[in-house]
């Protein structure tokens, strides 16, 4: 896997424009699982947060439907979005699994951001990680893209996405069973009716989500991989887990 740290940050600003307008469909289909979900913690008045919230797309639900929302992610291009399309959530970066995450009474990952991570064991690091930022009785949901992700897309051919002003070219690749590769070519047009080109490619580690569950025990979680948040469908390889912990369980140090 390439290193982060020798690569430019996933979702600069032309890809983020793009995800914003154009991909929102995934926080509109998984929007009313996840707060049917949340119910009983819009009833506390409790604080949700949000990992790799991107441009805000299911942020601005959780707002709009009354939550405290913390609403955290890696990418400037994203988080600039989000500040304009989420006003009423507190918007912060955050890098997992090297920062300190803030406790919550509940916990919401769409979108698969964990999947974004170099290693297995960083993946795993990151969601032990969330399950101590739980308040003792908090929940999380979060969706996760398992090694059956890939099968189902060997050899898929290209994507193209075309509208007024901007275009995006997707190849996608399995160079191991557990890594699934998009390479993207994104043209924008500027302010002056010019076309700017650029590339990006994201790496994303797959994982056995079989042992989620035992992991997640180990940090007071009881948690459960099912096959959506509420009544959508998601993709094919891609599951949602959703867990509880337990009220007597001690919450790791507050940040």
């Amino acid at each position: 896997m390439p290193d982060h740290a020798a690569r430019l940050p996933y979702y600069q600003s032309a890809l983020a424009r793009i995800h914003h307008e154009g991909f929102g469909f995934h926080a509109e289909a998984v929007g009313p699982g996840v707060l049917q979900l949340l119910e009983p913690i819009r009833e506390r008045g409790a604080t949700v947060l949000e990992l790799g919230c991107g441009s805000g797309l299911l942020t601005r639900q959780l707002t709009d439907a009354g939550h405290r929302v913390i609403a955290t992610d890696v990418s400037p291009a994203m988080l600039e979005i989000a500040r304009e399309y989420a006003p009423n959530a507190e918007i912060r970066p955050l890098q997992f699994p090297h920062d300190d995450m803030p406790t919550a009474d509940a916990i919401v990952a769409v979108g698969h951001p964990f999947n974004y991570l170099d290693t297995v064991d960083d993946i795993m690091r990151t969601v032990g990680a969330a399950c101590d930022a739980l308040r003792p009785g908090g929940m999380i949901a979060f969706d996760i893209c398992d090694l059956s992700w890939a099968a189902h897309r060997r050899g898929a051919e290209p994507r193209v996405w075309i509208r007024n002003s901007w275009v995006l070219i997707t190849t996608t690749s399995v160079p191991r069973p557990d890594v699934f590769v998009r390479d993207m070519t994104i043209f924008v047009q500027d302010e002056h009716g010019g076309w700017q080109r650029t590339f990006e490619r994201h790496d994303n580690r797959l994982v056995d989500v079989s042992v989620l569950p035992m992991l997640m025990a180990q940090h007071g979680v009881e948690a459960t991989v099912v096959g959506a948040f509420g009544g959508e469908q998601l993709p094919s390889g891609l599951v949602a887990v959703i867990g509880h912990k337990r009220a007597d369980h001690s919450t790791a140090s507050p940040q």
